[in-house]
């Protein structure tokens, strides 16, 4: 074949083939580099320049190993393991879209060989997955973290799900964006309302028709009421299991043993656990709305022992199920 490509290209169409096509249990030989490049790039070079260029790219720092059976690359920026993990990522986060997901996974796919892409059977199963509809995730990313370095506010449209199961607009918002938390497999924005200045959270898979603002800038976190030593982010979403906005409290409850890990997954180092007879005694600082609704989940193995206005809420709640379903 004539060659469609000029032969100095030949060392970068050589890396391009072993990423492609070798592993430690696809070895190539120079004769099988030559056919690739032959046949993908229209590349004819003898083998001794395969050789020289191959001891070029080791030279350049490339993990290329080579035995007795041929030649592959060693050491790649993911290994298989890792770009498993993150394919998995991808297909769990319901903030993404089903097409959005697949365009990663493909992206993330092409980080390996051909022979890795034959073991991702899943990433033809995104559309079964619970994904959102709003295609504006990755604009709305951003665009909020153009406002964050300017020091801009935000004007944006928000949004939730009727009984059609399609997002319906249900008011216009003009924010200070200060953080994205990604929580509960969700990405939450955090920032000021600047029409009640407090701090609010929003999905950013139902934010739409996103805008920087052309006029107001940014109001500083710790102008805000109980904000004045500013946001410690990592304690701020364990304390906000389900990002309700209401005040933190302390909150003492008592839980089985059983449940030790469940606490720990969902309150992290915000949670002092003692031991108090058979049942473990806990103490967080976190949003009461927020924790009826954990407690309610956790109902067989968790008491709220206190603020006792959230005990009484529990209560009511029991109440109100029972007439239910009695």
């Amino acid at each position: 074949m004539n060659s469609l490509e000029p032969k100095k290209l030949a060392l970068l169409r050589i890396l391009q083939i072993l990423e492609q096509y070798s592993d430690c249990d696809n070895p190539l030989k120079q004769e099988d580099i030559a056919n690739y490049l032959d046949k993908d790039y229209g590349i004819v070079i003898e083998r001794k320049a395969i050789g020289r260029n191959l001891s070029l790219l080791k030279e350049a720092g490339y993990d290329i190993a080579s035995d007795r059976r041929g030649s592959y690359l060693a050491e790649r920026e993911f290994d298989d393991s890792e770009l498993r993990m993150l394919i998995d990522g991808v297909l769990a986060s319901k903030h993404i879209t089903a097409k959005h997901s697949k365009e990663l996974i493909e992206k993330l796919c092409s980080l390996s060989n051909k022979y890795f892409r034959s073991h991702v059977k899943n990433i033809w199963s995104v559309n079964e997955w619970s994904k959102t509809d709003n295609q504006a995730l990755f604009y709305n990313i951003e665009i909020i973290d153009t406002a964050i370095e300017q020091g801009k506010q935000i004007t944006f449209s928000y949004n939730k799900y009727g009984a059609d199961k399609k997002l319906h607009k249900t008011s216009d918002q003009r924010a200070t964006p200060y953080q994205m938390i990604l929580h509960n497999q969700r990405y939450y924005l955090v920032a000021c309302n600047e029409k009640w200045k407090n701090l609010g959270h929003y999905r950013l898979d139902r934010i739409t028709d996103i805008r920087l603002a052309e006029d107001g800038s940014a109001t500083p976190i710790r102008s805000l009421p109980g904000h004045e030593n500013g946001i410690d982010y990592k304690e701020y979403a364990t304390s906000l299991p389900y990002m309700f906005t209401d005040q933190l409290e302390n909150i003492e409850f008592l839980a089985e043993p059983s449940i030790v890990d469940q606490i720990v997954d969902w309150y992290g180092e915000n949670a002092r656990i003692q031991s108090c007879g058979d049942k473990l005694k806990v103490y967080v600082k976190a949003s009461p709305n927020a924790m009826e609704y954990w407690a309610m989940q956790y109902l067989n193995f968790v008491e709220i022992l206190s603020p006792v206005s959230l005990r009484e809420r529990i209560a009511a709640n029991l109440e109100a199920a029972m007439e239910k379903y009695n």
